[in-house]
C-alpha cells in the first residue's frame, strides 16, 4: 500500500514525500488506520519493521489538524532508553517539516543545560513530548509537566520497559491522563505480562501481529564452532587479513565489552566500546564517531541492537551467544540496513554456547554454515549440542553426569564446522 492511499493530510504526505517514503510496511499498513479512527492499538513488531511512522505518522496527522489545544502538551511517546528516544525524536523531526507540530525529548543522561531545555519545552506546551520513564517522572514530581490535555499516550518497545521494572512508572504517568486519551501499544513481544498490562490500560483494543522477523536470506550467516580461548586469536586472524570497517561486534556484558575493546585498542584496531557505564554525552560521541566512520569497530552491548538505526554496517560479530533467539535477529539485523537487506554475520560458538545456538537455529529454521577453522588454532570442538546441553553458560564446566568429560579438559574432536537539525535516514 502507498502512504497517498492512507487518510492522511496533505502536508503529512508531503514530508513523507520529501524523505522519499512511498510504500508502507506491513506494520504501517495495518495500525495507520486504526489509529487514525481513534482506537487503542497493542501491535507487535519488532525494530526495523517501520513501527515508529506507523505510530507516530497518525499522531502528528491529527494534531496537523489544529483541533488539539495549543501550547499543551497533546501526545506522550514512552521509551525505555534515550538511544531510542533520540531516534524517535529524529523521525519526528523529519515526518514534521511541512507541519506546524512540535516535539521535545526528554531523557537522563544531560546535564543541568539540557534539563532546562526539556523543562522549558514542556512548560511551553511542545505537542509531543517523547520521554523515558524516569526523567519523565522527575519532571512530574516538579510540578513542570502537565499532563491533563494529553490525546495520545505511546508506549514503545513496551516488554523492554517491563524487562527494565518501569512498570510502576508507567502506570503513574498512566493515572495522570485524561480519560478519553488513546493508548498505543508497541512490543516487540507479547508475554503474559505484556497482556495484563494491555488489559489494565487499554480500552477495547484493536490487536495487530506482525509475524517474528527472520532476518533477510541476503545476510549471509556464519559461525565459528571453537573454545572460548580461542575466539579472540581468530578475530585477530580475520581482521588482519583485511581492514576491519563498519564492524560491529555484539558482547552480552559490559565487563566483556569493555575487556574485548581494550584488548582490540592494544592491538591497533581503531575500536570503541558502548555499554551503559558510559555517559550519555559519551555514547552520543562515540555513536557520532562510528556514524562518521571515524571508529571501523563498535564493541558494544545489546542497548545498541535495539533501537538503534545505524546504516550501512558490513560485518556484525557476535563475540558470544544472545540471551535468547530474537535479541541474535536484532543483532545480525544491523548488518541488513543500508545494504540492500546483503551483509554478513559471523557467531562465535564456544562449547558451553552450543545449545542455546542450536535453539537458535531451530528459531530460524535453518542451519547457520559453520566455517572449517584454520589447523593452526588447534583442534576445534564438534559440533554436538545436545552432548553439551548440560553445561553451565559462561563457566565452561561440565555438569558431573555420565563421566565423559575429560579431566584435563583438553580440546578433542576436529574442525568441523531540539528540532531541526536535519533529516532523518529512512527506517528499515
Amino acid at each position: 500500500m502507498r502512504f497517498d492511499e492512507l487518510d492522511l493530510e496533505e502536508a503529512v504526505l508531503d514530508g513523507l514525500d520529501a524523505m522519499n517514503f512511498q510504500e508502507t510496511t506491513p506494520v504501517q499498513e495495518l495500525t495507520i488506520p486504526v489509529i487514525l479512527e481513534g482506537k487503542d492499538i497493542i501491535a507487535c513488531a519488532q525494530t526495523g519493521t517501520g513501527k515508529t511512522a506507523a505510530y507516530v505518522l497518525p499522531v502528528i496527522n491529527e494534531l496537523s489538524k489544529g483541533l488539539h489545544p495549543a501550547n499543551a502538551i497533546n501526545a506522550v511517546i514512552m521509551a525505555p532508553t534515550r538511544e531510542l528516544a533520540q531516534q524517535i525524536d529524529q523521525q519526528i523531526e523529519g515526518f514534521t517539516y511541512f507541519v506546524p507540530v512540535s516535539a521535545v525529548a526528554v531523557y537522563g543522561g544531560t546535564d543541568g543545560i539540557a534539563w532546562e531545555q526539556q523543562k522549558r519545552g514542556m512548560e511551553m506546551g511542545a505537542d509531543i513530548v517523547i520521554a523515558t520513564p524516569g526523567r519523565l517522572l522527575s519532571h512530574i514530581k516538579l510540578g513542570t509537566v502537565d499532563l491533563s490535555q494529553v490525546s495520545f499516550f505511546v508506549l514503545d518497545e513496551a516488554d523492554r520497559m517491563l524487562d527494565m521494572g518501569f512498570y510502576d512508572d508507567i502506570m503513574q504517568v498512566y493515572k495522570l491522563l485524561p480519560e478519553n486519551c488513546q493508548t498505543i501499544m508497541f512490543s516487540a513481544t507479547m508475554p503474559p505480562k505484556i497482556r495484563t498490562l494491555a488489559q489494565t490500560i487499554l480500552k477495547n483494543p484493536e490487536e495487530v501481529k506482525i509475524a517474528i522477523s527472520r532476518p533477510p536470506e541476503t545476510i549471509m550467516q556464519t559461525a565459528y564452532i571453537c573454545y572460548d580461548m580461542q575466539k579472540l586469536h581468530i578475530l585477530e586472524d580475520l581482521f588482519s587479513q583485511s581492514r576491519p570497517q563498519r564492524v560491529i561486534i555484539f558482547s552480552s556484558s559490559k565487563m566483556k565489552v569493555k575487556e574485548l575493546a581494550t584488548t582490540l585498542k592494544r592491538m591497533k584496531f581503531n575500536v570503541a566500546a558502548m555499554h551503559s557505564d558510559l555517559e550519555q554525552s559519551q555514547r552520543e560521541e562515540v555513536m557520532k564517531e562510528f556514524k562518521n566512520g571515524h571508529i571501523d569497530i563498535l564493541v558494544a552491548t545489546d542497548v545498541v541492537s535495539r533501537g538503534i538505526d545505524i546504516n550501512d554496517i558490513k560485518l556484525v560479530v557476535n563475540f558470544d551467544i544472545p540471551h535468547d533467539p530474537e535479541d541474535y535477529v536484532h543483532r545480525i539485523g544491523r548488518t541488513a540496513r543500508g545494504t540492500n537487506g546483503e551483509g554478513l554475520a559471523i557467531t562465535f560458538v564456544s562449547v558451553e554456547e552450543q545449545s542455546q545456538f542450536k535453539c537458535i537455529e531451530d528459531f530460524l529454521e535453518k542451519e547457520v554454515y559453520k566455517i572449517p577453522i584454520d589447523p593452526k588454532f588447534g583442534e576445534t570442538p564438534l559440533y554436538e549440542p545436545e552432548k553439551y546441553s548440560n553445561m553451565r553458560r559462561g563457566r565452561g564446566r561440565p555438569r558431573k553426569d555420565s563421566g565423559n568429560a575429560k579431566k584435563d579438559n583438553r580440546p578433542s574432536g576436529n574442525n568441523n564446522n531540539q528540532r531541526r537539525r536535519g533529516r532523518p535516514r529512512k527506517e528499515a
